[in-house]
């Protein structure tokens, strides 16, 4: 039999129920979003010695902290993006960011120094990801002013705006803290190839590549003090013919450009230094076909030669060289503008665009060449050396 009390009786109890579940709600929600606020404070960024000690101090002397408009960027206006979704995602990668805390992956400054260049290049890959967000809730190209700008200023903002394809931090790294050493990433590299070398054991028929600038002799030396016969250019391959304890007898070859017999060309028409010969060397070359370039009316000779070198900075996996390059070419060319894709240029070209930019890296001779050869390799019109339809050695197929 239906109880009318006994209904109302739990009725009253759901909506007592359904009401102490929404106030426990709106004080949860409320706690969450109070959390939420409280680790998006400068106070909380800096709470841990690794910031306040580090890039903290960095960032209050730049223009984000101070400047004659007295407009402040903390660093959740720089780290924490303002949509929803995209903030609890990023509130959720932070717990990993807590673990690195408690594992004192960072807690010295010399640990933090030598995890500076990992950290930076994370933080700038998820500015590029989302097109640089952050910095939009601040800064629009449709609100500035080109003609206050400083004229360099205003024509790269201008070529950005127009033309697309970059975006802040392309341009902007080390806007509010220190840039990492970037040459660390390939050096590291370098003396991991150069390391790897000295166990090396060359197979004959093999392939190997040339990490750095190195003599060869045109026969078996007493000892590398001998005068050599010419040096080989990084990334250059030689075929391995004969292995006498860590010497080895090698072929490699390119070609010649008539009046210019000194220098060996890893391409035809293409400035890709191979080898440079001396005098006696010159006249040992063996020459194949000879062909007129169409673009330049020269004369170019396909040739090879074949001498002595030691396994010291040579490597079998040429793809190690490329990363290495890779390596290189963006510590020193990606950090002042977007990287430029090596293939806008063709090989010849590379040369003069990477000289007017010398000034700029903080490379040595040696570094540079092998910078040069790299982007020559990988260039419009050569795309690697099987790409040019030549083999390893650098002759027509």
């Amino acid at each position: 039999m239906w109880n009318p009390l006994a209904w109302r009786k739990t009725t009253w109890t759901l909506v007592g129920v359904g009401a102490l579940g929404a106030i426990a709600g709106v004080v949860a929600w409320g706690g969450f979003n109070t959390a939420m606020e409280a680790t998006n404070s400068i106070a909380f960024c800096v709470s841990c010695h690794e910031m306040r000690d580090t890039v903290y101090k960095e960032y209050q002397t730049s223009i984000h902290y101070k400047n004659p408009a007295g407009v402040r960027a903390t660093c959740p206006d720089c780290h924490v993006p303002k949509d929803w979704i995209p903030k609890v995602a990023r509130k959720v990668q932070a717990t990993n960011e807590l673990w690195h805390k408690l594992a004192g992956t960072i807690d010295t400054p010399e640990k933090f120094q030598a995890a500076r260049a990992s950290l930076a290049k994370e933080v700038w890959k998820t500015m590029k990801d989302t097109d640089s967000r952050e910095c939009r809730n601040c800064h629009s190209f449709e609100a500035m002013d080109f003609a206050h700008q400083r004229p360099k200023a205003a024509e790269r903002m201008q070529k950005a705006y127009n033309e697309g394809g970059q975006t802040c931090i392309d341009c902007h790294k080390g806007i509010a803290h220190k840039l990492p050493d970037m040459t660390a990433g390939f050096k590291a590299v370098h003396d991991d190839l150069a390391s790897g070398s000295k166990s090396l054991t060359p197979v004959v028929g093999s392939t190997l590549y040339t990490l750095s600038t190195k003599p060869f002799w045109l026969d078996r030396p007493k000892s590398e003090g001998d005068a050599s016969a010419g040096k080989l250019l990084p990334l250059t391959p030689l075929e391995v013919l004969e292995r006498d304890g860590p010497w080895v007898k090698v072929k490699f070859g390119g070609w010649q450009q008539e009046g210019a017999e000194r220098m060996v060309y890893a391409l035809q028409g293409k400035r890709i230094f191979a080898a440079a010969l001396g005098p006696d060397a010159i006249d040992k070359v063996a020459h194949g076909q000879t062909m007129k370039d169409a673009d330049t009316d020269q004369q170019w000779t396909e040739a090879s030669l074949v001498g002595w070198t030691t396994t010291a900075d040579l490597v079998a996996d040429r793809s190690k060289l490329f990363g290495y390059g890779a390596e290189m070419y963006n510590a020193s060319c990606g950090l002042c503008h977007s990287l430029t894709p090596t293939t806008n240029y063709l090989a010849n070209q590379w040369i003069g665009n990477l000289n007017a930019m010398k000034r700029n890296i903080s490379l040595d001779d040696e570094q540079y060449r092998f910078l040069q050869k790299y982007v020559q390799l990988n260039a419009q019109d050569t795309g690697g050396a099987k790409e040019a339809g030549t083999n390893e050695t650098g002759a027509k197929k």
